[in-house]
Order: structure tokens, then C-alpha cells, then sequence
């Protein structure tokens, strides 16, 4: 009769924590955990089903976001939600994982974005283009990108800096280490020949060292500040070498 109690007793206090998970407001929820480097506006709903007008961080802006938590998840110890959202143009859609202290792990990311929404996160001004992004894993922590593991597809890549014209199209595929995440980039159909590894320190540095090459139809001007850059081994190949921090 104690243990039909007892399991009674915790059936109902059970119901009544799933209870308060289900309807407690996300908008409460948000400003208990509000995190400085993201911003959210037009919150309804609540933490196991809304949606928000808007989202940002470090440059990036979404809009229409909508979650749903996962309750079978829960049975992990992980709080997981089904996350979709708009950006400028295209679509997104992931897996979100919140962990204690605000940081937070996309799972399956997929996305279509304008790589004009990646340009104050890379520090690129001016920079355009269509990014097809398929990340198995980007886990974020205070504003630094701890975790990278997946594959972003740019398509039509204009950097005014470099050249006015569009220089094609670039793979970047990106692998977490120990000391940090390491990513190989190549073209793809390209008005010049670059590959090389790109290198993201904990401290938020970075540092990008290939080779490039110019082709028949790289832009006069562009192949002239390529043919500028140290000279390798092989012949025509010059050494590119990029650094700073984010």
C-alpha cells in the first residue's frame, strides 16, 4: 500500500512539473536567461512550443523562428528543441540543444542563406553570395564558437576587396580538434585555383594559409594582385595567407 503511495506521490508531482515546463511563458524564460550575445523580440508561446519575430547574434539575423521541445529528449538529461526560422532569403532549420550557463549546440543544421548575413560574424565588408550550409554539429559558448563539424557550399562569392566580379564558387569543410577547429577550403568551379586550411583558435583568432593560382578567366586586375603574392615552389602557384580574429 506505501509503494502504490509513493508511486502515486510521484506520478502527480511528474504531471505537475511537466505541467509548469509546458506553460510557462518563453518570453519569462528568456529574460531569466537572456544572453548578451543574442537578442529576441516579439516572444509567444512558451519553452515547449512558440515562436519569436525575431533573433540575432553577432550579425546574424533570423526572423519567424519557431521551437518545439522534444520531450522524448528529456529522458537523455538534454533539453532539445526542433527549431525552423527565416533569414533575408531562403530557409533554416536545426536541432537545438540548451546547456547550463547558456550555451547552446546545433545538431543537423541545414540552411540556404545570403552570405551578406555571415559578413559582420566574418568580417568581410561588403561580402556577397548564396551559402548552402549542412553542419552535423556548431556549438556555441559566450559568443565563441567552440564546436564546427559539417560543410558550407558558397556559390557566386563576391569579396569587394578582392574583386568586384563574382570569384565562384568555394567548399569549406570543417572539423573539431582539441585545440581548436580546422577546416580544409577549395573552389568549386572558380575563376581561380585556391586550396588550403583554414585554422579557428579558442582565443578567437584565425589563420588561413593556401595556395593560389590563376586561370584563363580570372579577371585582369585579380590576376595581377595574385602574380603580388610570394611565389611557391611550383610554378604560378602563390602562397595566401590570412590572419585576425572575430
Amino acid at each position: 500500500m506505501k509503494s502504490r503511495k509513493t508511486f502515486l506521490i510521484t506520478v502527480a508531482l511528474a504531471t505537475l512539473i511537466a505541467g509548469l515546463i509546458i506553460e510557462f511563458p518563453a518570453r519569462v524564460a528568456y529574460r531569466l536567461a537572456a544572453n548578451p550575445h543574442m537578442a529576441v523580440s516579439g516572444i509567444q508561446g512558451s519553452v515547449w512550443s512558440g515562436n519569436a519575430r525575431e533573433f540575432s547574434t553577432n550579425g546574424v539575423y533570423l526572423r519567424d523562428i519557431s521551437w518545439r521541445i522534444k520531450p522524448w529528449r528529456l529522458f537523455t538529461g538534454k533539453v532539445t528543441y526542433a527549431v525552423t526560422a527565416s533569414p533575408v532569403s531562403g530557409f533554416f532549420e536545426t536541432e537545438a540543444r540548451i546547456g547550463l550557463g547558456g550555451s547552446i549546440t546545433l545538431i543537423n543544421l541545414t540552411a540556404a542563406v545570403p552570405v551578406a548575413m555571415l559578413e559582420r560574424a566574418a568580417r568581410i565588408p561588403g561580402v556577397r553570395g548564396q551559402a548552402n550550409i549542412k553542419l552535423e554539429r556548431l556549438e556555441l559558448n559566450d559568443g565563441s564558437t567552440t564546436a564546427l563539424d559539417g560543410m558550407i557550399n558558397i556559390e557566386g562569392l563576391v569579396i569587394p576587396a578582392v574583386d568586384r566580379s563574382s570569384l565562384g564558387g568555394f567548399q569549406i569543410e570543417f572539423f573539431t580538434q582539441r585545440d581548436g577547429i580546422v577546416a580544409s577550403v577549395e573552389d568549386t568551379e572558380a575563376v581561380l585555383d585556391l586550396a588550403g586550411s583554414l585554422r579557428i583558435n579558442p582565443d578567437k583568432s584565425y589563420a588561413f594559409l593556401g595556395y593560389v593560382v590563376a586561370r584563363g578567366n580570372t579577371p585582369e586586375g585579380l590576376a595581377s594582385r595574385i602574380k603580388r603574392l610570394p611565389q611557391m615552389d611550383v610554378a604560378g602557384q602563390h602562397e595566401l595567407r590570412l590572419e585576425g580574429s572575430y
